[in-house]
């Protein structure tokens, strides 16, 4: 089996840099598994990886869309299997980095898709839901054709919400049903899968911290850029952490300082979510920084001998 390295986690525990590292360390390159920052001019919110911080080392699935063009799981899916191919055939190793989990899973475990052409004109009427502010008519819906569904995907968690819907108006199949077979699955490569963690009230400063630095960096010059480029607010890309909180200020819905402190609020959840996604999973290697002091240069020669105990590469 090929090689596949994943360095996985909730936000703000520092997966690029760490990845970075690792890279040198074992000819790799790296592929961002990160729904957001395949779309371009979406830098600060996304805390995209600079070329500065790349130092030298490729990567993969940045600045690749425009934020009016959709991100599915099957098109990421692809786009992924070619870049590892690439990597591949130079003799590197792929090292799969970022924290949306069900991309990630997508990949580890190849999970098929459905060659179904997608009914346009149906997500468009749902994500006109979305944009109407009726989340909750949109879960209802969820809950009448896919109940276990509706027990695991948050109400404003719109994208999985209509991403189920969509799949089960192609399929006449719930996703649920879906995801349930593919799991069982095991991964065809080998595989060596690291999830960062650290003490909770430490990742809620970082992230706060985080929040505090896009600020300062300019996130709400890059909102209005996007939306002076025409760039709708409605779009799922401008319905992401730090567009939208954004967009609700510039719109005079509430004051600079409340949009801030919904931003860290949001993070803090989607953290949360994240660490949940994760600890469903089966083959992970989980890495309290804590116990390396936060030393990235430990935490790679951990990895690195893991590696090499495991024989993954």
């Amino acid at each position: 089996m090929k090689p596949l390295i994943v360095i996985a986690g909730p936000t703000a525990t520092g997966k690029s840099k760490l990845a970075v590292r690792l890279a040198k360390e074992i000819q790799g390159e790296i592929i961002s598994a990160d729904s957001m920052q395949v779309y371009k001019g979406m830098d600060i919110g996304t805390a995209k990886v600079t070329p500065e911080e790349m130092d030298g080392i490729r990567h993969h699935l940045i600045d690749v869309l425009n934020p009016d063009q959709a991100c599915s799981i099957a098109w990421f899916q692809k786009m992924v299997k070619e870049a590892m191919a690439d990597i591949y055939a130079r003799g590197k190793a792929p090292i799969l980095a970022g924290g949306t989990g069900f991309y990630i899973q997508s990949i580890i475990y190849d999970i098929s898709f459905m060659d179904h052409e997608p009914d346009h004109s149906y997500r468009d009427s749902l994500e006109e839901m979305a944009s109407r502010g009726d989340k909750a008519l949109l879960f209802s819906m969820l809950e009448a054709v896919d109940p276990e569904s509706a027990k695991s995907i948050h109400m404003n968690n719109t994208k999985r919400v209509i991403r189920a819907l969509e799949y089960y108006h192609m399929t006449q199949e719930p996703i649920s049903i879906h995801n349930a077979r593919e799991k069982e699955k095991q991964s065809p490569y080998n595989l060596g899968f690291y999830v960062l963690n650290m003490d909770r009230d430490l990742l809620y400063a970082r992230i706060n911290d985080r929040v505090d630095l896009m600020m300062e960096e300019g996130l709400v010059h890059e909102v209005k850029k996007l939306l002076e480029l025409g760039y709708d607010k409605s779009l799922v890309a401008m319905q992401g952490l730090g567009y939208k909180e954004i967009i609700g200020y510039l719109e005079g819905e509430y004051d600079l300082d409340y949009a801030v402190d919904l931003l860290k609020k949001g993070t803090r959840h989607f953290a949360k979510r994240q660490l949940t996604w994760f600890k469903r999973e089966k083959n992970v290697n989980w890495v309290n920084l804590d116990d390396y002091h936060h030393n990235m240069i430990q935490v790679v020669k951990y990895i690195i001998k893991d590696i090499e105990v495991q024989k993954f590469l």
